[in-house]
């Protein structure tokens, strides 16, 4: 018998389809073999078949789970209408996940993820790529060598095209919001405003959101949150406000300098020695940071999302075996479901909010 852990695959062609690369990752884990895939589309699922390999195809992936029993699952698709259902339906098969991004609609389908998880004992490990980026342990070193000084603000912006403001935030904000917690842990408060062509969002506002997010309004978001030690965190986007760059990452400012994170597996890190945030006036210049830290070559290929996909799977198998929580765990993905959703809570009081947040379903629900 195969001593290859065995792995199935939900998709759902035309209606999220395979994420980003959570169909392809497994040919280059070793110590795993995809042996089935399942897909409500049969033209996507027999092309999902000759890509990944599978030897079997269900339309249907209760069956499949029922039939096939695998040890590790991966939820693909974007939309995050399904995930709770998929999550759930994996669990009650003893299966662990590895699930794409969003994580799910309600902080209500969030914590009924992580009781059944919990109870079930079972790992789930969320597609937040760059967590797992070579690059973010060379950054919290610079930030434990003092480098920053005292951390003082965290920035955020999404990519702000045509999905700028409320999509922006839950497609892309989640990487942000989980950037965030990563470098200055658990937010403690949100305050946010959400507008539509400058007016407060009201009720007469809120539409379904596209892939399956639910209720989404809002094409300007800015929120600001509290994390301990008096960081304060900021995430705004604005549709069609983009810029060329991109501005889609991460920036941390402390008493001493400033670093700048993008996203993805190995992205673009720069340090600036100037306590005055200013190089313009101070004169210091941007530093670029490779994986062998400041102004080092870099000795890493960059493989994009994929290589981050990788590092999380084989992350994944590690916390499996060694019964510990994946980095980017259940409890990573509900965190930064719950900043993202205390935006929208936010603006419905009309005020701050503590985190954890109170009101478990959709706050657009009850504006």
């Amino acid at each position: 018998m195969s001593d290859k852990y065995r792995v199935a695959i939900i998709g759902s062609t035309g209606r999220g389809n395979y994420g980003h690369g959570l169909d392809t990752v497994w040919a280059d884990v070793p110590a795993t073999e995809v042996i089935a895939v399942a897909d409500d589309n049969e033209s996507g699922r027999l092309a999902a078949q000759k890509r990944t390999g599978a030897r079997t195809v269900y339309a249907d992936y209760r069956e499949m789970l029922e039939k096939e029993r695998p040890q590790i699952v991966a939820i693909a698709p974007r939309w995050i209408d399904q995930h709770h259902d998929m999550a759930i339906a994996c669990a009650e098969h003893g299966c662990h996940v590895y699930m794409e991004k969003p994580f799910c609609r309600t902080l209500e389908e969030a914590d009924h993820i992580v009781e059944t998880f919990e109870r079930k004992h079972l790992k789930l490990a969320i597609a937040h790529q760059t967590r797992y980026s070579p690059m973010v342990p060379v950054v919290k070193r610079i930030i434990e060598e003092g480098k920053l000084g005292t951390i003082l603000e965290i920035r955020a912006r999404g990519k702000e095209d045509r999905r700028g403001g409320g999509e922006d935030l839950w497609v892309l904000g989640t990487h942000m919001m989980d950037l965030m917690r990563n470098f200055a842990g658990e937010a403690t408060s949100c305050f946010a405003t959400l507008t539509e062509k400058g007016r407060p969002v009201t009720r007469d506002d809120v539409k379904p959101g596209n892939e399956g997010l639910g209720p989404l309004a809002g094409d300007s978001v800015r929120a600001m949150y509290t994390f301990p030690n008096g960081i304060t965190g900021y995430f705004a986007s604005t549709r069609n406000q983009g810029g060329n760059p991109s501005r889609f990452g991460l920036q941390i400012f402390g008493s001493k300098g400033v670093i700048e994170i993008l996203s993805g597996y190995l992205p673009t890190v720069r340090f600036l020695p100037d306590s005055s945030w200013s190089p313009g006036r101070s004169g210091a210049n941007w530093l670029n940071v490779s994986s062998n830290g400041i102004e080092k070559p870099e000795s890493l290929r960059d493989t994009g999302l994929h290589g981050g996909n990788v590092l999380a799977v084989k992350d994944l198998i590690a916390a499996i075996e060694e019964d510990r929580q994946p980095l980017g765990s259940v409890y990573q993905a509900r965190g930064a479901t719950e900043m993202i959703l205390a935006v929208f809570e936010s603006h419905r009081v009309g005020g701050p909010v503590s985190l954890p947040l109170t009101n478990r379903k959709h706050p657009l629900e009850r504006l």
